[in-house]
């Protein structure tokens, strides 16, 4: 487990009935360096945070106890439940994002994060699927990770799915969106491509353009089938 240094903020409250996490949701800052974004996850008047803030050298914040809400997903729905932040942890990677300059995240801070996941994911018992980014459960807002962010290193590591084999498949949208329900996607009916941007931006990120192709939707199905281990 990395060091972990402390910065408080104030931007968090009780979880409903003192419920336990059992999500975990991956941010970038969006900002132009660390100490930017620590400065507005802490300030009363931005009304966001997260439970930790992970710069790119591996350097580790706790800026909220994990027994608290943290204000970091927003208005967001996942497995048919919104109100994300009731029930999640939220980790702010330091990276630019696409509006400063998106670039990928380097070994330490991946390096930092898979231990750190893997001590979340123990302690509050957090099943492996249950790993997401934030383009995951708000698709029609946000974009982070973002197409750069490893997730298949994290599904080797345990923490998150990837599908093992995915032929293409037969493009066919009433069963594409049965599947990416089955995931755990919300807003279907509202914009239907903003979903399937934010799939393809995880898992087919080497072109993401809404559109359902063969590739996409043998993804979808294949990872729209239960998983054993999720």
């Amino acid at each position: 487990m990395p060091l972990i240094r402390e910065r408080p903020s104030p931007n968090h409250d009780a979880r409903p009935q003192e419920r336990e996490p059992d999500l975990i949701v991956l941010h970038y800052t969006g900002m132009r360096s660390a100490e930017e974004a620590l400065e507005r996850l802490c300030d009363p008047a931005a009304k966001v945070s997260a439970h930790y803030c992970l710069e790119e050298d591996g350097t580790l914040w706790r800026l909220v106890p994990e027994r608290r809400r943290a204000w970091h997903a927003g208005v967001s729905l996942w497995q048919g439940r919104a109100g994300v932040n009731d029930r999640s942890l939220g980790i702010e990677l330091v990276n630019p994002g696409h509006e400063w300059g998106y670039r990928p995240f380097p070994e330490p801070q991946m390096a930092a994060l898979l231990e750190l996941l893997a001590v979340l994911r123990a302690r509050w018992r957090i099943g492996r699927g249950a790993v997401v980014g934030h383009s995951d459960v708000a698709p029609l807002r946000k974009e982070d990770p973002g197409e750069l962010f490893d997730w298949g290193r994290l599904a080797a590591a345990g923490h998150g799915r990837w599908p093992e084999a995915a032929p293409p498949a037969e493009p066919d949208p009433e069963a594409a969106a049965r599947g990416l329900a089955a995931i755990g996607y919300g807003y279907l009916e509202e914009d239907f491509p903003a979903v399937l941007r934010a799939f393809q931006r995880r898992w087919r990120p080497a072109r993401v353009d809404g559109l359902l192709d063969a590739e996409t939707a043998g993804l979808i199905a294949a990872l729209g089938e239960p998983s054993p281990s999720s």
